[in-house]
């Protein structure tokens, strides 16, 4: 019998999760996207500048980059399950940016092979993680036609 091998996600963000109800949001969103994929978080400690928390991001991306970007191509749901499934279909691993309070330089921007945003609102950081949880949550119950989104 074969060992099945889950594709991976990591969610790359700067700062940790602070807020309790972000906290406790994500935690839920992640144990529910077990039996789907492989996810882990890896938190970049805020630095003094963007540059250093941005060698820091570069250091960890490998696979496909996808920057979350207030100025990135705004998605519905079913579109965030297509781009996980295609993606998924040439890489293993496909890793999610989000920067921190004062963004993300160019480098980032460039290394990114697709720019995606939740609207043209800001939102602090550890919300914005939230969001992303929930939606590759969306995207795997979409893929495996499971009804949670309507």
């Amino acid at each position: 019998m074969g060992v099945f091998l889950l594709k991976k996600i990591k969610i790359l963000c700067v700062g940790k999760a602070s807020k309790q109800f972000c906290r406790d949001g994500c935690d839920e969103y992640l144990k529910r996207l077990k039996p789907f994929y492989d996810v882990t978080v890896t938190e970049i400690p805020e630095q003094p500048t963007v540059k250093k928390e941005c060698d820091e991001m570069l250091k960890r991306i490998s696979g496909c980059c996808i920057l979350m970007d207030v100025l990135g191509e705004q998605i519905a749901s079913e579109d965030l399950a297509d781009i996980l499934k295609n993606e998924h279909q040439r890489t293993d691993e496909i890793v999610f940016v989000i920067g921190g309070a004062s963004g993300v330089d160019d480098r980032i921007r460039t290394n990114a092979k697709r720019r995606l945003s939740f609207g043209r609102v800001t939102y602090p950081h550890q919300l914005a993680r939230l969001l992303l949880c929930e939606q590759l949550y969306r995207a795997a119950t979409i893929i495996n036609r499971i009804p949670y989104h309507k």
